[in-house]
């Protein structure tokens, strides 16, 4: 079962591959090159790591008003955190998707160019294309790293928001929102290091994207 559970992987892998280089190959047909179908991907991603951060700030601002709302309006509350943490939940899905087109992109966009390497007659042409590619190279290791370190930090806060949304959804009362106050303090935190990661990871890919667009790389 295992072997042919990793078989289908790889064959999924592969056939996404595929796909991928497909794509890609019809794009550069019509004027549409890696290059900016990566630079696209990077601003993509960066769009939904603003938008998840302000999804989880509305999550915790809904789990904020739960703790302190009186319980004759205890079911409205709930409703709307649950709302909360779906949104957030699909936008941290989003996150993740946008982050992995980037890779995806990104690893053809660096084989495609140190092929063209050879390409070079000029030697000093060559050198110089090759010093640029592993300069970006390195600024997108960085990069890439720093998505996923936001990424990362999303699961976590994820997990304690859909605690405590299944706990109201059982226990919606007073004694249950009580219990819950002292979650609060906590979940702030985690909220305000995931926004923190998020807003490095946005400033890096701003950064990356300004200099690629100006003609430092790729």
């Amino acid at each position: 079962m295992k072997i042919q559970l990793k078989v289908l992987i790889v064959a999924s892998a592969l056939l996404f591959a595929a796909c991928e280089t497909v794509y890609y190959d019809a794009m550069e047909k019509v004027g549409v090159h890696k290059r900016d179908i990566f630079v696209d991907r990077v601003e993509g991603a960066m769009e939904s790591q603003e938008d998840a951060k302000e999804e989880f700030k509305s999550a915790l601002d809904a789990f904020s008003a739960v703790v302190d709302v009186k319980n004759s309006k205890l079911k409205s509350v709930y409703d709307d955190l649950s709302d909360a943490f779906e949104d957030a939940e699909e936008q941290a899905n989003d996150v993740t998707e946008k982050i992995d087109g980037v890779e995806s992109v990104s690893d053809a966009l660096f084989d495609e160019w140190q092929e063209e390497l050879e390409a070079y007659s000029n030697a000093d042409y060559r050198r110089r294309s090759a010093n640029q590619l592993k300069s970006t190279r390195v600024k997108y290791k960085a990069l890439l790293k720093s998505m996923r370190s936001a990424e990362s930090r999303m699961e976590p806060v994820l997990n304690v928001f859909r605690d405590q949304v299944l706990f109201l959804k059982h226990n919606l009362n007073a004694q249950a929102v009580a219990s819950l106050k002292g979650e609060l303090g906590r979940i702030e935190n985690d909220v305000a290091v995931l926004i923190r990661d998020m807003e490095a990871s946005i400033n890096r890919s701003a950064a990356f994207i300004s200099e690629l667009e100006s003609g430092g790389s790729a």
